[in-house]
């Protein structure tokens, strides 16, 4: 489930962390910096290419909510040279017009190790479940 150097291991993790952190603080910029150029974010069946079209829409997406807070759990990541892929459960509570919603879901990560530095290069979120709210 979990293979490759614990440095880059770890690293990625890193970038998980930085993820979470940068969607609850609503920062486009440190959010945009984990993506490479040519990213693609499939996000529930909206592909998107380009790093700068994916915080177009994460920017859109995170304007419709009062506030949200997004946790993340590794659950597989396997690590070959400067590529890797992984699996990443997530849990969101989303507040839109003062109506709560809790979503879960999972990403289907690629990953590309650039000049020491990890980023995604590809994220597919399928949502598993979620209660409250409007539907998705």
């Amino acid at each position: 489930m979990f293979s490759g150097p614990i440095e880059d291991r770890l690293a990625i993790r890193e970038l998980h962390d930085s993820y979470c952190d940068a969607v609850l603080r609503t920062d486009p910029d440190d959010w945009g910096s984990l993506w490479t150029e040519d990213a693609v974010w499939s996000l529930m069946g909206t592909e998107v290419v380009g790093r700068e079209n994916i915080v177009k829409l994460w920017v859109g997406a995170m304007g419709q909510f009062d506030s949200v807070s997004f946790l993340g759990i590794p659950g597989s990541l396997n690590i070959t040279g400067d590529t890797a892929t992984g699996r990443y459960q997530t849990h969101e509570i989303l507040v839109e017009n003062g109506e709560p919603r809790v979503a879960g879901g999972r990403y289907d990560d690629e990953f590309v190790k650039i000049d020491g530095h990890w980023f995604y290069s590809k994220r597919i979120f399928n949502l598993v479940s979620q209660m409250g709210g409007q539907k998705l």
